[in-house]
């Protein structure tokens, strides 16, 4: 069966999209932690981050990079963070979180539900950013 990502990946749930190319796709987390938490996970499904093929690893590290940068252009904040945690979702993802503080990229902390029009925004925002 499918994740959950996956299907955001095939179109058959609704996401928002800021970053796509052959091997990688990145979207905002649903119930982000800070406005413009986005998810950077590889098309092909595995479970484990660990468990990829070292290239496309590295390959998965830059293209969120990339994401990260476009990220920091769209939201004013002083880094991105980055955090690998995995057991929510079987299929493997990079969390990169807009960060003032280290607090600010805390899981243990309650996360935000924003509205529709501001996930929107914020996604093209980013998406235009992506280089």
């Amino acid at each position: 069966m499918a994740s959950i990502f996956s299907k955001i990946i095939a179109g058959e749930i609704p996401g928002y999209k800021v970053a796509e190319n052959d091997k990688f796709y990145a979207f905002l987390d649903i119930n982000p932690l800070q406005r413009g938490h986005t998810l950077v996970v590889p098309k092909q499904e595995t479970d484990y981050i660990f468990d990829i093929d070292d290239a496309d690893l590295g390959e998965m590290m830059v293209f969120a990079k990339h994401v990260a940068q476009a990220i920091k252009k769209a939201i004013p904040c002083k880094k991105v963070g980055v955090a690998v945690i995995g057991l929510e979702v079987p299929h493997a993802h990079i969390h990169l979180v807009p960060m003032n503080r280290e607090s600010d990229i805390s899981f243990a902390a309650g996360k935000m539900t924003l509205p529709a029009e501001v996930m929107q925004e914020t996604a093209d925002a980013i998406a235009a950013r992506f280089e």
